[in-house]
Order: structure tokens, then C-alpha cells, then sequence
């Protein structure tokens, strides 16, 4: 791979009841378990910045590959649910779903340009 950027984020304090900055100091934030895992709330938390960084990447993505085959993709919007639970082995897992809005596209045409995106 040619590395074109590389991101680097650190974690402080309690983990998800840290605090966590970006290299840049662009991001400069409070972490909270969210009160449905137990937590205290009242600040963001890692499931919620890994949708927001996942939404933006794929609707780049999207955008790319609707560039490349000339289609219009003019009031897009990509939501991603990022979901946390306990799995088999004892620990946690992720788990991911996106929601395309293409409404400028026919939903056979969208899905072929979703499954394109992801590849």
C-alpha cells in the first residue's frame, strides 16, 4: 500500500470513560460509556465516532465509484449504525450496517453502486 495519510489518535484516563485527542488536535474530546451499557453518558463514545468516520468513508467511496460510471448521485446520504455486544469467545464485537439514500437513482442501479462502493 502507498500510505497517502495516517491518523493518530490517543486515549487517555479510563478508556471509554477517558478522554481522547487526535495527533493534530483537531479532535479533543470526552469519552463516556453510553448510559445503555451502564455508563454515565453525556459525551460521545467510540461506536459513535467509528460510524461517523465509516459513513464519511463509504459515502466517499460511493461518490468515486458514481464519478467513474457517470451517475448522479446528487442528494446522497450514507448512515451508519455501529452496533456493540458481547460475543462467544468472552469479549466484545462490532457490528456494522449502512444505510444508502440515493434518491436520484433507481434502487437496482443503487444497489450495484453500493456493491461497488464496497469493493
Amino acid at each position: 500500500m502507498n500510505v497517502l495519510y495516517t491518523a493518530v489518535a490517543t486515549a487517555t484516563g479510563d478508556g471509554r470513560n477517558g478522554h481522547a485527542t487526535s495527533e493534530d488536535g483537531m479532535l479533543d474530546l470526552d469519552l463516556r460509556i453510553p448510559k445503555e451499557m451502564g455508563g454515565a453518558g453525556g459525551a460521545t463514545n467510540p461506536e459513535q465516532l467509528f460510524a461517523v468516520g465509516y459513513a464519511a468513508c463509504f459515502h466517499s467511496a460511493l461518490k468515486v465509484v458514481a464519478g467513474r460510471e457517470k451517475l448522479d448521485v446528487t442528494g446522497t446520504e450514507v448512515s451508519a449504525s455501529v452496533s456493540i455486544g458481547a460475543n462467544d469467545q468472552g469479549g466484545f464485537g462490532l457490528a456494522v450496517e449502512l444505510d444508502v439514500h440515493a434518491p436520484a437513482l433507481d434502487d437496482a442501479t443503487a444497489e450495484k453502486l453500493v456493491a461497488a462502493a464496497h469493493e
